[in-house]
C-alpha cells in the first residue's frame, strides 16, 4: 500500500473536499465555501492523502480558545479503516498546537458510529438541539472534549496516535 498522511489541506484540494463533500454530505458546503476556509486563518482543514488523492478531511473553526469541528468526512470506500479516527486524531493535535482549551461538535443521534468515534477521544454528550438537521430531520447531540491543554494530555495523544499514517504537520 501507498504511504497515507495527515496533513493540512491547501488549495489544490479543494475540488477534492467538494467530491468528498457530495460524496458523504450531500453537498453540504460550496466549492466557494471550500475555497473561503481553506484561506481562512482561524479555519483549520485536515486531510488523509495517499498519492495526492483526498481519503477524507475535517475541518474545525477556531473561535477564541474554543475548536468547533464542523465535519469529518471519509470516502465511502475508504470508511471502516480508522481514517476517521485519524481525522479526528489531526484536529485534535492542531487544535493544541492552536491553544484551543476544548473542541465541540454536533452528530446526529443516530450515528452511532460517529458518536463512538468521538467518545474515544473524550469527548462527552452536553445536550442535544431538536431538529438540527435536515433531509432527513433529526436532532443533533452536542458533544465536548474539554482539557486540551492539560498535563496528561499528551500522553492521550499518543496513545490515540492513528497507526500506518505519516503525520505531516
Amino acid at each position: 500500500m501507498t504511504e497515507r498522511c495527515l496533513r493540512l489541506v491547501t488549495p489544490e484540494f479543494v475540488p477534492q473536499l467538494r467530491a468528498i463533500d457530495e460524496d458523504c454530505l450531500g453537498g453540504f458546503w460550496s466549492l466557494a465555501a471550500y475555497e473561503k476556509e481553506v484561506a481562512n486563518p482561524n479555519s483549520a482543514l485536515v486531510a488523509v492523502v495517499q498519492n495526492d488523492f483526498l481519503l477524507g478531511f475535517g475541518c474545525f473553526w477556531q473561535i477564541l480558545t474554543e475548536a468547533h469541528i464542523t465535519m469529518v468526512a471519509v470516502r465511502s470506500p475508504w470508511q471502516g479503516q480508522g481514517l476517521g479516527s485519524a481525522i479526528v486524531w489531526g484536529l485534535l493535535h492542531q487544535a493544541c498546537q492552536r491553544d484551543c482549551l476544548r473542541a465541540t461538535l454536533e452528530v446526529r443521534v443516530s450515528n452511532q458510529r460517529a458518536i463512538a468515534l468521538y467518545r474515544k477521544f473524550g469527548f462527552v454528550e452536553l445536550g442535544q438541539r431538536k431538529r438540527y438537521y435536515h433531509n432527513p430531520e433529526e436532532d443533533g447531540s452536542i458533544f465536548w472534549r474539554s482539557g486540551l491543554q492539560d498535563v496528561g494530555v499528551v500522553d492521550d495523544w499518543r496513545r490515540l496516535r492513528p497507526a500506518g499514517i505519516t503525520t505531516m504537520f
